[in-house]
């Protein structure tokens, strides 16, 4: 587990030294950074994956993300000419690393290596860089009839896909793996089994929905189904899109949250994209659930019921407040400064909050206010 992350002339963070926990929730408005903050990772990531990291350079053009050349990542007013990314994990070992700004490249070449004795082999220990990483982006599948087929990323990977596009294969392979944290099972069912307990927690999106997925190898695709509970028993299967749009595009969330082992990373943005406010509240309870097994997450997202969700589950013991990390980002409000300001409200044993900076989760109280001014 990463227990904290230094960054240096990335983007929008000049000077950013984060200590965290297993769960770590990023909000604040649009551009003021906290897209920047998982790009750091996902590079590290793309970069060690492609054999550069610790070699040649940093690789701003990959799978993972996109960033173009030097000029779109470096700080605007740095004032030195290289960009720095530091990790320290809970068992002691570090990584530091620094970079020299090509500003037409989009190789950032090698400046500095601490330790300088490390290996691929010593890094491939740390969950960020082997195959206990997941990354959704908030850019997750849609319906469709089917989905792709990739043995290759669902079996030797261990991944759902960027997009989550290989949720449903990964679902026809591990529909009976058993999740032994029982902390996370819901309530609803005694069945462990991991496409069980997706159709389980789906259903605080929709009552009693039943997730199906089946191999079709003569066009090298899943199907993906659904069937709702009536008094009669279960309807007949419907294909993703003649269904809500959103539990298609939260089926990789939840299926990633419950497939996740102790020491995996999990990076989720916007979780709670197309959910109706009870399931977004629902899925900050899951994420809650998981992180206390002791899975690392960072969650980017700009949902209160998500928050809620969260504090909650620590008022109710099912998390620890201290394996809750909270990150607020924004900007200069006088734009005088073209770098990010992070606050860290602190979460209390009973989930009650010690400061609410501006534009913290506080635009319900601020329409409120209007309402009952007008």
């Amino acid at each position: 587990m990463i227990s904290n992350l230094y960054i240096k002339n990335f983007k929008i963070l000049k000077d950013v030294d984060l200590s965290l926990s297993n769960l770590n929730v990023i909000s604040g408005k649009n551009s003021v950074g906290k897209s920047s903050l998982i790009q750091a990772l996902l590079l590290l990531r793309q970069s060690f994956e492609k054999g550069t990291l610790i070699d040649s350079g940093l690789l701003l053009q990959g799978d993972f993300v996109k960033i173009g050349k030097g000029r779109d990542a470096f700080t605007r007013d740095a004032e030195e000419e290289y960009m720095q990314f530091a990790i320290h994990w809970l068992d002691g070992s570090e990584l530091n690393l620094s970079y020299t700004y090509r500003q037409k490249s989009d190789l950032q070449e090698i400046r500095t290596v601490f330790p300088k004795d490390v290996s691929i082999d010593s890094l491939k220990k740390q969950s960020i860089f082997n195959n206990n990483f997941t990354y959704l982006s908030a850019d997750r599948i849609t319906p469709e009839d089917t989905y792709p087929v990739s043995d290759y990323h669902v079996n030797t990977l261990n991944t759902l896909g960027i997009r989550g596009e290989y949720t449903p294969h990964f679902l026809t392979e591990f529909e009976h793996f058993i999740i032994d944290e029982k902390s996370i099972l819901h309530s609803s069912t005694a069945s462990n089994t991991l496409l069980v307990q997706v159709s389980a927690w789906m259903c605080e999106i929709s009552d009693g929905i039943k997730i199906g997925t089946k191999m079709i190898e003569e066009i090298n695709g899943v199907s993906l189904t659904y069937e709702f509970l009536t008094e009669n028993g279960y309807t007949d299967k419907f294909s993703p899109r003649n269904v809500g749009f959103g539990l298609t595009y939260t089926l990789p969330v939840v299926t990633a949250l419950l497939s996740a082992k102790k020491g995996d990373i999990l990076l989720i943005e916007n979780p709670e994209a197309h959910l109706h406010p009870a399931g977004q509240s629902a899925m900050g309870k899951l994420i809650s659930l998981v992180a206390q097994t002791g899975v690392q997450l960072f969650i980017e997202t700009h949902s209160d019921h998500i928050l809620n969700g969260i504090r909650s589950s620590v008022a109710k013991g099912n998390i620890d407040n201290d394996n809750v990390a909270l990150f607020y980002f924004s900007k200069d409000e006088e734009l005088k400064k073209h770098e990010v300001e992070i606050a860290t409200p602190y979460l209390d044993e009973k989930g009650r909050i010690d400061e609410w900076p501006k534009g913290f989760f506080d635009e319900w109280d601020n329409q409120l206010d209007d309402l009952l001014n007008s």
